[in-house]
């Protein structure tokens, strides 16, 4: 009974609270567009902070999180991480699926926060635009963080790669620093009961730029897959 108030209160708290950010990214695009990551940030910190003190959940970090030019791959389990991302860092350009960015409102404001879109079936043009893209962001300072798994999946579940990453790996040619999230074990997907408990990130060691294709992904996919045995 507990969770279950502890689920709505948190459902009620956070969606209508994000209304008023969406409002407020809105208001900023047509006045201060400059303010719509500042925004978005308190956005995210506004999610952990009813994560934290609605749901009983807390975060913690199991190893250095190194900044500068890399490439970030997570593990996905829930909407948790996808939000909590801007306050793992500064500002940072998230790949995401290109039809996010057909959904009104919000993907006006995705567009001009910075995010980077992505086709899965992207030509040589769409490439060399996301390389550009990609580019442009880390010389500003910004960490560009991919879900190579292109969905969330149950905790536990440790499914193949799409083939995006080895193509951003390839274009790119960052290092790759990988990350293991364990959020579904209290945030399930498709799911209303989030229980309390601890999420956490463990940052893998830095994997090289040219290493062929599969042992980039082999090294990636071991690295955010460990967190798996901890159910």
């Amino acid at each position: 009974m507990l969770t279950a108030l502890r689920s709505l209160a948190f459902l009620l708290v956070f969606y209508a609270g994000s209304a008023c950010f969406v409002i407020a990214a809105l208001l900023g695009g047509l006045f201060a567009p400059a303010s719509i990551p500042w925004v978005a940030t308190r956005w995210s910190r506004f999610h952990r902070a009813a994560a934290r003190w609605l749901l009983g959940q807390k975060v913690r970090v199991l190893g250095e999180l190194p900044h500068g030019p890399y490439l970030y791959i997570l593990k996905h389990e829930s909407m948790f991480e996808t939000i909590d991302l801007l306050c793992l860092f500064d500002r940072p350009a998230i790949v995401a699926k290109r039809e996010l960015f057909d959904i009104p409102l919000w993907g006006g404001i995705a567009r001009r926060y910075g995010l980077i879109p992505v086709e899965r079936t992207a030509g040589a043009a769409a490439m060399r635009a996301l390389r550009t893209a990609a580019r442009a962001a880390t010389a500003q300072g910004r960490a560009i963080c991919l879900f190579p798994e292109g969905t969330r999946v149950p905790h536990g579940e440790s499914p193949p790669l799409r083939a995006g990453f080895a193509g951003l790996y390839s274009l790119l040619g960052l290092p790759v620093v990988p990350i293991a999230v364990d959020s579904g074990r209290v945030s399930p997907r498709g799911r209303f009961l989030k229980r309390a408990g601890t999420i956490t990130y463990r940052v893998g060691d830095v994997i090289p730029t040219g290493l062929d294709r599969r042992e980039a992904e082999a090294r990636v996919h071991a690295a955010i897959n460990a967190l798996n045995r901890s159910v």
